[in-house]
């Protein structure tokens, strides 16, 4: 007997790929995410914190370390804290932007704003919605890194999926 098609009621519901993001995952950067799934029928849900608590030394390094003078005397001005009002508007700015990108080149996207420590949200986002694989987008964070207490390396130590960390604005995966 010939195969046939499956029905609506049969289809699989699509994979979910869950992006953790601090800043616009845009232009050739989400094109960069969605080619390592071309051709797959996927759902993104986005997560962005509102980053309200800083530690100021770590982002002087960070920013030192990139040879972003401007931006490591910027940080020690603003300090450690952040109006929670301005973390939330910025992230939702992040999340807006993000999901119509994503949406922009064709895939079904949405997401929410998550704490200061997005992994817990990252953790049940990947439980609730079965995910296959988390993407991380960053701009590099040399302290953090080094002693694997990034986003990244935290999320492979308590998810049971592939964490793929890639740094905004270049080709590069950490």
């Amino acid at each position: 007997m010939p195969e046939t098609a499956p029905g609506p009621s049969e289809r699989a519901e699509p994979s979910v790929v869950v992006l953790l993001t601090e800043q616009p995952v845009e232009g050739p950067d989400a094109e960069r995410v969605l080619a390592l799934h071309e051709g797959e029928d996927l759902v993104y849900r986005v997560l962005v914190p509102a980053d309200t608590r800083r530690n100021v030394l770590t982002e002087v390094v960070d920013r030192l370390s990139l040879a972003h003078w401007g931006e490591a005397v910027e940080a020690v001005r603003e300090g450690g804290r952040r109006d929670a009002q301005t973390a939330r508007a910025e992230a939702s700015a992040v999340l807006g932007t993000t999901v119509s990108a994503l949406r922009a080149l064709g895939r079904d996207a949405d997401g929410v704003i998550t704490d200061d420590d997005p992994v817990p949200a990252l953790e049940a986002a990947v439980q609730q919605h079965g995910a296959r694989e988390v993407v991380v987008v960053t701009r590099p964070h040399a302290v953090e890194e080094t002693f694997h207490r990034d986003w990244a390396s935290r999320a492979r130590e308590v998810l049971g999926v592939p964490v793929l960390h890639t740094y905004a604005g270049t080709g590069r995966v950490g």
